[in-house]
């Protein structure tokens, strides 16, 4: 089992910056990935960043990339999402997940495990 806690939601007015946190305990050596994924209110999960620990490699979606930056601290076992130049249409519930293996890292039922979410609102 993997137990995932997310940090750092809030309240921001548009324009404005917040930092994600998401730390992970319990079989964190079975992780390959990480990914931060968001939903709002009547809308599907849609997959924001994720991140490969052993190689650091990047993916992100269309509404995070140039904005969203993703990064993985291994020896804290932790994941960050640094989100800039925030707008009204990024508030959401943002949850981080594990997944085992190398799957589509980019689709939220590949994940084995996630957190139990952390709400972004943006004001305008």
């Amino acid at each position: 089992q993997v137990q995932l806690v997310e940090s750092g939601g809030g309240l921001v007015q548009a324009g404005g910056s917040l930092r994600l946190s998401c730390v992970a305990s319990g079989r964190t050596f079975n992780s390959f990935a990480m990914g931060w994924f968001r939903q709002a209110p009547g809308s599907e999960r849609e997959f924001v960043a994720a991140v490969i620990w052993r190689t650091g490699t990047t993916r992100y979606g269309d509404s995070a990339k140039g904005r969203f930056t993703i990064s993985a601290d291994n020896a804290k076992n932790t994941v960050y999402l640094q989100m800039n130049s925030l707008k009204p249409e990024d508030t959401a519930v943002y949850y981080c997940a594990s997944v085992r293996s190398a799957s589509n890292i980019r689709v939220p039922n590949e994940y084995n495990y996630w957190g139990q979410g952390t709400r972004v609102t943006v004001s305008s």
